[in-house]
């Protein structure tokens, strides 16, 4: 790309969605990392213990109360970013929230709150952050999803936003580049993370949700986005599964789309009561919590996106992992293996 980016001591980092989950996480290792970190979010309770925590700790950190559906909270993100440090360096785009209805069972209303945060969040994030980031230079890092080019059932307006997310993230890097801006454009591709997800998810079934496996931990979701805020990346898969899913689905469509319908609704949830059918879809809850309660098993490392990031040892993880793929494309048909 021929973008400089700074080292992360260095730079100020602006975090949407930073209350819980992913963003959390990646707030507090950049602000470990020396990294000046401007929190928001929609729970300000939640921010300002944060925000103390950080400072406490050492790190520099101020918070904004917004709703990233709403641009003229994300300017006044940006305006707090550079009254309080003069300006940013890199720009996360990390809130999200999720649906769990059918596509013809959920109201309007919900449908189009979940694309304000999910999607419009991330155009006015990106926008305000781009027009910054043209004279200043940096990057700007959206969050899409293993889900930015799979269709799956029970949560298919949240894969339509993030199909969204990866069109419009594209197509922005094309025209900054066009432009030749200083700017490094990511998306980010995780599988699902144990964060507080889908207690987070406007759900409406009478069963609690869960994450479908594999499932791996909030950190390694952080520590993508911090290598993307110094190393300029177009994409960064967390999670082999995330990798493959998408893999599968260029090469192999309608098996996939077996593999959706057939396994996919079973593992969206547990065997037990819903216990909270609004979720945070339209108001916040359960903020300060990084990781969530996935009743399964958590993988604790993805050495597919250690190696796509540490180019040193690409080579011999990514053949393993390109034998293994190639296991699982053989053989799938007879499988019961979502991933």
């Amino acid at each position: 790309m021929g973008v400089s980016l700074k080292p992360l001591r260095e730079q100020v980092m602006v975090i949407t969605g930073a209350s819980s989950g992913i963003g959390l996480c990646t707030a507090k290792f950049a602000a470990a990392g020396g990294a000046r970190v401007v929190l928001a979010a929609r729970n300000g309770e939640a921010l300002a213990d944060i925000e103390r925590q950080i400072t406490t700790d050492g790190g520099q950190a101020t918070h904004v109360v917004a709703d990233v559906g709403r641009r003229a909270d994300v300017q006044r993100i940006a305006d707090t970013a550079i009254q309080r440090f003069g300006g940013f360096d890199t720009w996360v785009n990390d809130a999200g929230i999720s649906i769990w209805g059918k596509l013809e069972e959920v109201s309007d209303e919900d449908h189009r709150r979940l694309f304000d945060t999910n999607f419009w969040g991330v155009v006015y994030g990106s926008l305000v952050a781009a027009k910054h980031l043209r004279q200043r230079g940096g990057a700007l890092i959206n969050l899409g999803s293993e889900v930015s080019e799979v269709a799956v059932p029970i949560q298919g307006m949240y894969a339509a936003s993030k199909h969204a997310v990866k069109g419009f993230t594209d197509a922005l890097r094309l025209e900054l580049e066009m432009d030749a801006a200083p700017v490094s454009v990511t998306l980010i591709r995780p599988a699902a993370i144990d964060t507080p997800f889908t207690q987070h998810a406007r759900n409406y079934f009478d069963r609690e949700p869960k994450l479908p496996p594999p499932v791996y931990p909030p950190k390694e979701v952080a520590r993508a986005i911090l290598h993307a805020a110094v190393r300029p990346k177009r994409d960064i898969f967390v999670g082999g599964a995330s990798r493959m899913l998408t893999a599968m689905s260029h090469q192999a469509p309608r098996l996939m789309d077996w593999m959706n319908e057939k396994l996919m609704p079973k593992e969206h949830f547990r065997n037990e009561p819903a216990r909270d059918h609004a979720g945070a879809l339209h108001q916040p809850k359960l903020g300060g919590r990084i990781r969530g309660e996935h009743p399964g098993y958590v993988t604790q490392t993805s050495l597919y996106t250690r190696a796509a990031t540490h180019p040193g040892i690409t080579g011999a993880i990514l053949a393993v992992a390109a034998g293994a793929a190639v296991a699982l494309l053989a053989g799938a048909g007879g499988s019961e293996e979502r991933n």
